[in-house]
């Protein structure tokens, strides 16, 4: 028997990432996505194939503001 090995997240905590912010279906409302840039503060879950659809992370911009977003709505800024 195996041992069961993880899927590592795309992204880490540190990375500098561009792309949309989500916004919860129940919050859109009051809030609409917005554009982001900024570091990556927590990785949340979905990373392993569990809710892979909604793997989140949160990215805090140079205003000190975090936001949510999702990975397939995210990339890597390159210098």
């Amino acid at each position: 028997m195996s041992p069961t090995h993880a899927r590592r997240a795309p992204y880490n905590v540190g990375d500098l990432v561009t792309g949309t912010s989500y916004v919860q279906p129940e919050d859109r409302a009051r809030e609409k996505p917005v554009e982001i840039t900024g570091h990556i503060v927590q990785v949340g879950s979905g990373w392993d194939g569990i809710d892979a659809d909604r793997a989140y992370v949160w990215v805090r911009l140079s205003s000190g503001r975090e936001h949510q977003a999702l990975i397939r709505d995210i990339r890597n800024v390159t210098s």
